[in-house]
């Protein structure tokens, strides 16, 4: 059987396959934050896909933390409602499905793509955004700096949402530690200037990510597992580093942490990418190489056989497709007519098995 396509047990959630749906934000809520019908056909098609688990956009754990006014969140109960039509479609499909929390700090209050760029200012709707020291992401405003208590109520809104996670029929819930956002801010030097107790040497700078990791993990079931996304690196001098992510992957699982999500970039605008097939997967690879815990790679993976090769070299334990989900949301039953044709059928939904390979089809070569 094809790697790809052989189950994965966290806690008591066992996983199908190792084709993960990336989290990728779609700036198309209400500003209610309720996630509508864009938000049950764009997971639905995937779950209907194949995809093994399906991670959602970063969804806000208050209004202040959202990206933009179009972003999901999880601290009202009209949102659990919109949430758990998702996951009971999810779970119709046998799919399981995870929801990624997230603060966007200095990046919050910016515009949905497209219509701008920076910060949406207060007399258009936004807000002023909270970061650990009180400087910019060029382009956008000036943040205020978090004062301890504000702090506080970061970790207490996390804990909030995850037990609302709860209530809407997650499996997983993933703490958004990458990209440039609250988490992320705080662990990079080139965001985080503090001089207090969350800032400084790595200990303090990961302190804020910890808090949070432990409030989430006290809040959510024993039973159902906690995923962490990192950025590896910030790809500029004098930012958060490959090695400490490294360093930080064993607290992470010293704390329950069942599995982290690699990726890089985006604190820094100056960041400088060395973009091509499968980029991020040496990162993955190193933090593996660190930690008894399983990890994810992602970027620029296309190909069944790049993901396969992936796993067979034991650079990553599951692979997340992002924009090449959105491109093809059956990937992974095409991947499967490619990898492991004999089960490939088994991979189908009913309603769409008149277009699966007959018993005995070769493997597909398009």
């Amino acid at each position: 059987m094809s790697r790809l396509f052989t189950p994965l047990t966290l806690r008591e959630l066992t996983v199908p396959n190792r084709v993960w749906l990336s989290p990728m934000c779609q700036y198309s809520a209400g500003a209610d934050g309720v996630p509508g019908d864009w938000h049950l056909v764009h997971l639905g098609a995937r779950a209907a896909g194949g995809f093994g688990l399906l991670i959602t956009e970063s969804t806000a754990v208050s209004p202040e933390a959202r990206i933009s006014a179009r972003d999901t969140g999880l601290w009202s109960d009209a949102q659990v409602a919109g949430w758990r039509r998702i996951t009971g479609f999810a779970h119709a499909q046998g799919t399981p499905i995870a929801v990624q929390l997230g603060h966007a700090g200095r990046k919050a209050s910016a515009f949905p793509p497209g219509e701008g760029h920076g910060t949406v200012p207060a007399g258009e709707g936004g807000w002023t955004p909270l970061a650990p020291s009180p400087f910019a992401y060029r382009g956008f405003a000036t943040p205020v700096a978090a004062t301890e208590s504000d702090l506080a109520r970061v970790v207490a809104d996390f804990a909030a949402a995850a037990r609302r996670a709860v209530d809407a029929g997650f499996d997983a819930v993933e703490i958004h530690a990458g990209h440039g956002y609250l988490l992320h801010q705080f662990l990079s030097p080139r965001a985080n200037r503090r001089t207090d107790r969350y800032g400084g040497g790595f200990g303090n700078r990961v302190r804020l990510l910890l808090e949070v990791v432990d409030a989430v993990r006290a809040a959510w079931p024993a039973e159902r597992p906690l995923l962490v996304r990192l950025s590896a690196t910030d790809w500029v001098e004098g930012g958060w580093t490959a090695a400490e992510t490294a360093d930080l992957a064993p607290l992470l699982h010293d704390r329950g942490v069942d599995l982290i999500d690699v990726t890089t970039g985006g604190l820094d605008p100056d960041q400088r990418i060395p973009v091509g097939p499968g980029y991020q997967v040496p990162f993955a690879e190193q933090v593996r190489a660190r930690t008894a815990l399983p990890v994810g790679a992602v970027g620029l993976i296309t190909e069944p056989e790049q993901a396969e090769a992936i796993l067979a070299a034991k650079s990553a334990d599951v692979v997340l497709l992002a924009r090449e989900a959105l491109r093809n949301p059956a990937w992974p039953l095409h991947a499967a007519e490619t990898l492991d044709p004999g089960s490939a059928r088994e991979q189908y939904p009913g309603q769409y098995l008149r277009a699966a390979p007959a018993e005995g089809a070769p493997a597909r070569r398009d």
